[in-house]
């Protein structure tokens, strides 16, 4: 890829350096023809000189060695304080006498910047598992949810609307023994591929073995229409 600012693409550079090397232009006439300073025109034809037409695209900017770059067991110390503590740049830098803006810099080079991807358990960086083709494993899961009164919630409507909704509801849901409402949950059947993260889900009344088992079925059944055969089956 040319660089943004670049004045010559490699095949101008190599036609350039070509009438200075090859046939004999001067640096100065071969700079006026390609409208550049004559120390660029000078700058690829010895690059070409050198290392002929592959010495034409462009060069990382990166430095060969940065002297002031933390060492190797300061930035270990950096990351075990994060893994081990928990610990922010502030903190970390106040402990080992470092700038929190260096502390941050690390933690960013090695992906420890955010703390959601360290686990809070282990400490280590979370990994995400995955299997190598579609189908090869499904999870499954359920997650519990209150159901939302008809016009709904308090949360989008604000309380008074949200209570006269969730008794309007109760009308056709019932109320509990001690006279609430009963609104009710529903259930939140996913089965996800472990691969390639696509899901099915289905609202159900229940989390009983017969609504996972039937959910189940039916997920083999829309992967299968997609090309796709589940190989194995995790659950909690």
């Amino acid at each position: 890829m040319v660089h943004a600012n670049a004045a010559l693409t490699p095949r101008a550079r190599l036609r350039l350096a070509r009438l200075i090397i090859e046939d004999g232009w001067k640096p100065s006439e071969a700079a006026r023809m390609f409208m550049v300073s004559t120390v660029t025109a000078r700058k690829w034809a010895a690059r070409f000189r050198a290392e002929g037409p592959a010495g034409m695209v462009d060069r990382s900017s990166r430095p060969r060695s940065c002297p002031h770059r933390t060492p190797e067991h300061v930035k270990r110390q950096i990351v075990t304080l994060r893994w081990r503590h928990r610990l922010g740049p502030v903190q970390i830098g106040g402990r080992l006498g470092l700038a929190p803006s260096t502390v941050h810099a690390v933690l960013v080079r090695c992906r420890l910047n955010r703390l959601r991807h360290i686990d809070r358990v282990t400490g280590e960086p979370i990994r995400r598992y995955e299997h190598p083709r579609p189908g090869s494993l499904i999870h499954v899961d359920v997650t519990k949810f209150g159901n939302i009164p008809d016009g709904g919630g308090w949360r989008y409507v604000g309380k008074q609307r949200g209570y006269r909704n969730k008794a309007q509801t109760a009308l056709r849901t019932g109320r509990t023994p001690k006279g609430h409402p009963n609104i009710g949950t529903a259930f939140l059947h996913t089965v996800i591929d472990v691969h390639s993260r696509v899901a099915y889900a289905e609202f159900c009344p229940d989390e009983t073995a017969a609504s996972a088992i039937g959910v189940l079925q039916r997920a083999v059944e829309w992967f299968a229409d997609r090309g796709v055969t589940v190989e194995r089956v995790l659950s909690d």
